[in-house]
């Protein structure tokens, strides 16, 4: 169970006033069940501003911090992203965002990306010729879907495996919240080998087949945005 979430501002590229959490911001009133606190990395390119809300709306408590250390040892880490994959790498690592993504994945604690935020736990992304380094956490490459119209902009349902937690209680009708035009098409990870149980892929199309989320062990990501996916997305980020 994570208990702790806290949402973190680090001196990033790309934010201004706007982004900032509410002023005079002190806490929900949270569910007895729920006592949870996010920690975000707002890395230059990200919606954590919506996904705390979303959090917050769903019972955690949430609070804003630049502690990296924080990023480390807290119960679970959100990284959010939006826009190029170079872009959000970038900003991503001005944070040391793959470090602290690393040394929570080893003490197997939880993280969650998404959008660009799980594009960027792969190991490459190629946006208009130019190839990214990504985290690494996950091997295969981010390429641009072959679908007749892009962005996939909209509401789109998934396939997602038996025995998922973040979908656990949500129908195969339910419908989640896309804005992207490249991601992860393939699934690279030796399952067989890992130490760790086989990850749970949950598949969308869009003119091509895409993983619209992935399930490993303490790191869960997902290429939609369950902040703008209405009850069903409040539902999955509860989960």
């Amino acid at each position: 169970m994570v208990e702790h979430f806290t949402v973190i501002v680090p001196d990033a590229r790309g934010y201004g006033d706007s982004a900032k959490p509410d002023a005079g911001y002190d806490g929900l009133t949270i569910k007895d069940d729920l006592r949870q606190l996010l920690h975000t990395l707002l890395h230059g390119r990200g919606h954590g501003v919506e996904g705390q809300r979303a959090l917050e709306h769903v019972g955690a408590t949430v609070t804003v911090t630049s502690d990296r250390a924080a990023a480390i040892e807290c119960d679970g880490l959100l990284v959010p992203g939006v826009g190029a994959f170079e872009a959000c790498m970038a900003g991503f690592t001005d944070v040391d965002g793959p470090h602290i993504v690393g040394r929570r994945l080893a003490g197997g604690r939880p993280v969650l990306g998404i959008c660009v935020g799980m594009q960027i736990m792969f190991t490459t992304g190629v946006e208009f010729g130019v190839q990214t380094q990504g985290c690494g956490e996950w091997p295969g490459t981010v390429t641009r879907l072959d679908a007749p119209v892009l962005p996939h902009m909209g509401w789109n349902t998934v396939e997602a495996p038996g025995g998922s937690v973040l979908f656990d209680g949500l129908g195969a009708d339910e419908r989640y919240y896309f804005v992207h035009s490249y991601a992860a098409q393939e699934w690279g990870f030796d399952d067989e080998s890992s130490p760790i149980a086989a990850a749970k892929l949950t598949w969308a199309t869009h003119g091509s087949r895409f993983l619209a989320a992935v399930e490993n062990g303490p790191l869960c990501a997902t290429q939609f945005h369950p902040e703008k996916s209405g009850d069903a997305g409040l539902a999955l980020l509860s989960n």
